[in-house]
């Protein structure tokens, strides 16, 4: 065998151990990237507290689904019932499903009006992404959210 073949057989042979050790090392493959943001408003008056908020996907992936989670610091005062997809998952805890979520495009919107037990001063409210269908979101400042609503009847936006 002439000495350029020997050499290109060790090049080809240190080339496919290369490419052995990276494939070994590199693991699972990395989950798609997509940035859940949840906005909207909060009102609270004489016991009556309104939400409204939109879930989108900010890209670069799209999202089949997602699962957006409502806390309230103050019970309501009856079970009441929610918009389809939603669901109670405590008594003080909400969980809504936003549905396909197109990249860069507008998602779901969500509306919810309860009265809570007695005409509370203000209460709490956690928005933030329960589930995200599994992608990586690397910018979760926009999809968890802590909103003091003072019963004013004032909307205080999120």
């Amino acid at each position: 065998m002439g000495v350029m073949r020997k050499a290109l057989l060790a090049v080809s042979a240190a080339v496919v151990a290369v490419a052995a050790i990276g494939a070994a090392n590199a693991g699972p493959e990395a989950a798609p990237e997509a940035d859940v943001a949840h906005h909207g408003h909060v009102s609270l008056t004489g016991g009556r507290l309104k939400v409204s908020l939109a879930s989108e996907s900010l890209g670069p992936a799209n999202l089949e689904n997602a699962t957006v989670r409502l806390a309230f610091s103050a019970p309501p005062a009856a079970v009441p019932a929610l918009p389809p997809g939603c669901l109670w998952s405590t008594e003080t805890v909400v969980l809504c499903a936003t549905g396909p979520l197109r990249a860069g495009a507008g998602g779901r919107r969500v509306a919810l009006d309860l009265r809570t037990r007695g005409t509370p001063e203000q209460v709490a409210v956690e928005i933030g992404t329960h589930w995200n269908g599994g992608v990586a979101d690397e910018s979760p400042d926009n999809n968890e959210h802590r909103v003091l609503t003072p019963a004013t009847g004032r909307s205080y936006a999120f």
